[in-house]
């Protein structure tokens, strides 16, 4: 009987035949297999990946938010920097005209400054000219006395002087000496 067997299982054809019963406890183990992994396995396995597509979800929405945020977040940093550059306009324009001002107004001071200091020029030469006038009067009066004694050969009183003063301050023309410092 071992001679028997040995060409069978040497030949192969053992495979290929079908055995029932080896078939039979095949499907019956693949069948409770299958029914311990969908009671025990599969709905841990379900609920492992249906937390990971919830937690992907979460981390999506998240980031959609976060994404959001930014964007206003850059939307408002964009409108404030456009303000800045407009007050930064603005005050630029300020000094400016700020600037324009006081030039206009430092120019002003300085034609007023340069106008009194003309007309007190203009007052203290007046007074220099009156000053040699009344210095150069006097000259003459001294002279004419002087010469009007020397000529008379005597002293005159008082009376006599003032009027030979008068009669010569008379004679002269001043007026071509104090109108030409007036121009």
């Amino acid at each position: 009987m071992l001679a028997s067997h040995i060409p069978l299982a040497s030949s192969g054809n053992f495979l290929v035949k079908p055995g029932i019963g080896l078939m039979i406890w095949t499907l019956l183990v693949f069948g409770i297999t299958l029914v311990l992994l969908a009671r025990l396995a599969f709905p841990r396995i379900t609920e492992a990946l249906d937390k990971r597509q919830k937690a992907i979800e979460d981390s999506i929405d998240s980031a959609e938010r976060t994404r959001e945020e930014a964007d206003k977040i850059l939307a408002e940093y964009r409108e404030r920097l456009q303000e800045a550059r407009g007050q930064a306009d603005e005050i630029v324009q300020s000094a400016r005209q700020m600037g324009e001002t006081h030039e206009r107004e430092a120019k002003e001071q300085a034609k007023e400054l340069a106008s009194d200091a003309a007309q007190r020029a203009q007052r203290d030469i007046e007074a220099a000219t009156q000053r040699a006038l009344q210095e150069l009067r006097r000259e003459v009066a001294d002279l004419t006395i002087a010469a009007t004694e020397k000529v008379t050969r005597k002293t005159l009183d008082s009376a006599d002087q003032k009027r030979l003063v008068e009669e010569a301050l008379s004679e002269l023309d001043f007026s071509g000496v104090s109108g030409s410092s007036q121009n």
